[in-house]
């Protein structure tokens, strides 16, 4: 206790005099202060921080996405997306009760909001593109193109140009236009693949001048899963066990069709890379029985391995058609819920990616369990898995955030061992909380615990991760939990007029971190 009542110490000393220097290094006063606060931190838990340097070919970022930071959801000729007609309508889905209508009202703040980041001393901003904003019915034509929405995201990309940060850009972070969920069924729909690949096309004429990394659509599990088989989020579909799966195969064709497209395209010209981001806890076996470690890996490879491996192996995983198949079977279904892919498909999907992703926060523990009833249809049953979280680690967020640092670094190597030594970008990483604290020392451990996770995995398992992008910088609209979750290194403050943005003690640490990349006072 004694450690920790001088690490409080510490924190509110250097938030109260501490301000952003221009000089590259911080190794000031305050910046040996802070030095000696995660010295102490790593004593107090009693934990070893790898004390390398991160390599230069690791870059350093931060990410959010248009529709959680943005707002104006009616501004500058943008279209109605998903998210606003199911937070509008559906307040019931969400915590607060709240809208993304304004959010961060990062479309009007935007410069401040990326001098923030230059001021985290980020290489990378890991930022989305709303659909709607560019195309408000979603569907492409020349007529269609919303011309205040090209420049806000050209000025935008030019400024970080100039600030010397690097954009990774999305194409689709989960804000369908209405106009496609109203005609079409949203990703229910093959006819929404093409429209989207129509949508990447002109992304990537408008922007591929300032874009290098480009990511097609971000969490694909979330996007099916939760949109359209359980329906707890936008559109609010639910088909369990049919519409999740019908999404899936269209949202990996939807991907691929992008991917070709830059492929042939626009390659030779921008030089850039394309991939899809993939979401998953760690699954850590229950026991070590047999039962039990083939229960995590088969909840990785539902997770992960739905969209990974049509992406680098043109096809489901093994497992999942099998267990889809077993469950059909038992329901009195003549074929697999689990839709196949034509040959024409599979070869249009196998090898589009450039480089692995993984947006991770948690680990989970899995154990073998009995088959549910057939009359169960859903993702879950197909699964087969007891999913529980170990009391024995801290929590994050709401009850289902598990912290165990060495999750990452597992699922960097089972990445690394199923699909190839290919370079890596985690894509999010960050910790939740509901207090909205100042003083968050529970978040800069995460951070350098997580980061320690990821220089093991660099410099003893020799997985080639590329990029890390903290998520967040600030706190944003967290989908159904609203502004409850508070997940930035900045706090937000939305009763204010212009949602004053207040530094966390994290987001000087991060800084500190970028700036001298090394985790502890002294690195070899």
């Amino acid at each position: 206790m004694e450690y920790f009542s001088f690490i409080i110490y510490i924190y509110i000393y250097m938030m109260k005099t501490e301000s952003f220097p221009n000089q590259k290094s911080i190794m000031g006063s305050r910046g040996v202060l802070l030095l000696c606060l995660h010295g102490l931190l790593s004593l107090s838990h009693g934990q070893a921080i790898n004390n390398h340097y991160f390599p230069e070919s690791l870059k350093m970022g931060v990410a959010n996405a248009a529709p959680q930071i943005e707002g104006a959801w009616n501004e500058g000729g943008k279209g109605e997306t998903i998210w606003d007609r199911f937070a509008m309508t559906r307040p019931e889905m969400i915590i607060d009760r709240s809208t993304p209508e304004v959010a961060c009202d990062s479309y009007h703040l935007w410069r401040e909001d990326l001098h923030i980041i230059k001021g985290m001393g980020a290489q990378f901003y890991r930022l989305s593109i709303a659909w709607a904003r560019i195309l408000p019915n979603g569907y492409f034509s020349k007529d269609a193109v919303n011309p205040e929405g090209v420049k806000y995201y050209k000025t935008l990309l030019r400024e970080l140009k100039k600030l010397n940060i690097e954009p990774m850009v999305t194409l689709y972070h989960w804000d369908l236009p209405q106009k496609l969920q109203d005609d079409l069924g949203g990703w229910l729909s093959p006819k929404t693949a093409d429209i989207f690949a129509e949508y990447a096309r002109l992304c990537f004429e408008l922007f591929g001048d300032e874009v290098k990394w480009w990511i097609t659509i971000n969490e694909p599990k979330q996007v099916c899963e939760a949109g359209y088989g359980g329906g707890a989020f936008a559109p609010g579909i639910v088909q369990p066990g049919v519409g999740n799966y019908i999404c899936a195969k269209n949202v990996l064709l939807a991907h691929a069709k992008a991917y070709r497209i830059y492929d042939k395209e626009f390659r030779e010209k921008n030089q850039g890379k394309v991939a899809m981001v993939i979401d998953t806890p760690w699954f850590e076996p229950g026991s070590q029985s047999s039962e039990d470690v083939a229960a995590a890996e088969r909840a990785v490879q539902f997770m992960y391995g739905l969209y990974g491996h049509p992406i680098y192996f043109g096809d489901w995983p093994q497992i999942v058609k099998d267990r889809v198949a077993l469950r059909s079977r038992g329901e009195g279904l003549k074929h697999s819920r689990l839709p196949e892919f034509t040959p024409e498909e599979k070869k249009l999907i196998n090898g589009t990616h450039d480089y692995l992703t993984i947006n991770y926060y948690a680990t989970h523990m899995a154990n073998a369990t009995g088959e549910s009833p057939y009359t169960q249809r859903s993702f879950f049953d197909d699964m087969n898995i007891i999913e529980w979280i170990n009391p024995a680690w801290p929590k994050g967020g709401p009850g289902w955030f598990s912290i165990w640092p060495t999750g990452l670094r597992k699922v960097l190597n089972w990445m690394k061992n199923t699909y190839g030594d290919h370079e890596i970008v985690i894509t999010e990483n960050g910790l939740s909380d509901n207090t909205g604290v100042i003083e968050d020392p529970h978040r800069i451990k995460y951070i350098r615990d997580h980061l320690s996770a990821c220089l093991d995995a660099i410099y003893e398992d020799k997985v080639r991760l590329v990029g890390y992008m903290a998520w967040s910088f600030m706190d944003d609209w967290e989908w159904t939990g609203g502004y409850g979750s508070r997940i930035g290194m900045y706090h937000v403050d939305y009763n204010s007029p212009n949602k004053t943005r207040t530094r966390r003690a994290s987001a000087l640490y991060y800084r500190m971190v970028c700036n001298n990349r090394c985790l502890v006072d002294k690195c070899v």
